[in-house]
């Protein structure tokens, strides 16, 4: 599957047909429960020791489906999907760190994970110092024995700035601490977070991930360890799941992905050279 374009497996990856209907396209399960062979395949399943779904809020095949897509895509042992990219990145951030601990973010930052950091999360305990991470030395200056996530959006909201993603992920490391990146405006088609030194890469799916503004979602890869910590933050504990139909709908969306990207990067690259060209357009910092 690695071996595959990307193009390739944004169409294919995580989807095999079903296995009961031999259907191409994976089903959508809106089941909340599943049921069980026995007792012993019950405790199976609960144990871990078994595989197949208990129950929607740990767990969906439809959902599972998309995980394995975007897994795919980002070079990722595993992923979880979650119900809006605020509570994907919600479940990153707290997954590892404890009240005391200190996170390094960016400071240009989308305004609800700013205010999740200043705010919410500083209530309980998590503290913050924002920096501008395009500056490594800022981020190494910040880190603290206490420093536990190392937080990025790259390219960031609003600002489109850029962080070096590996030579941040070898600060953080060299601390003890998790680098975290938002990779949501890139998407794995431009970046590949976790391939330049990331532990987990963000995305809100509601974006270009969907692509057609008719689902809410958001998704966590790295790491299968990482990510079953967020899963049980974020999924299980938090009760965040994404719903099975706005999986199949993201994961539609994902069949796009690089032909939308191409598009809109030389649309981008057009208008960059019109304006470049123009006398009456004046380059500003």
């Amino acid at each position: 599957m690695t071996e595959r374009r990307f193009d390739t497996l944004a169409v294919h990856a995580g989807e095999e047909p079903d296995p009961a209907t031999g259907a191409l396209d994976p089903p959508v399960v809106l089941s909340s429960a599943f049921a069980f062979a026995d007792a012993e395949d019950a405790a199976g399943r609960f144990e871990g020791t078994r595989s197949g779904p208990i129950y929607t809020r740990w767990r969906n095949p439809s959902v599972e489906a998309l995980e394995r897509k975007i897994a795919a895509l980002e070079g990722a042992e595993s992923c979880v999907a979650l119900a809006s990219g605020m509570a994907a990145v919600h479940a990153a951030l707290t997954a590892f760190p404890a009240a005391g601990d200190h996170v390094v973010a960016g400071g240009s930052l989308y305004a609800e994970t700013a205010r999740l950091l200043r705010g919410h999360l500083a209530r309980f305990g998590l503290e913050t110092s924002f920096v501008d991470t395009t500056d490594p030395s800022a981020v190494e200056a910040a880190m603290t024995p206490r420093t536990r996530v190392v937080y990025v959006e790259t390219p960031a909201n609003p600002t489109l700035a850029i962080t070096d993603i590996a030579e941040v992920a070898r600060i953080a490391h060299e601390h003890g601490a998790r680098l975290v990146v938002d990779s949501t405006f890139a998407t794995p088609y431009h970046q590949r977070p976790l391939a330049l030194g990331a532990d987990l890469a963000v995305h809100s799916a509601t974006k270009a991930l969907g692509g057609h503004g008719d689902a809410i979602g958001g998704v966590v890869s790295g790491a299968w360890a990482d990510v079953e910590c967020v899963r049980e933050e974020g999924v299980r504990t938090c009760g965040a799941p994404l719903a099975p139909l706005s999986a199949m709908l993201i994961a539609r969306g994902v069949r796009t992905l690089a032909l939308r990207m191409e598009r809109a990067s030389a649309s981008a690259l057009a208008l960059a050279e019109r304006l470049a060209g123009d006398p009456r357009v004046e380059r500003g910092l």
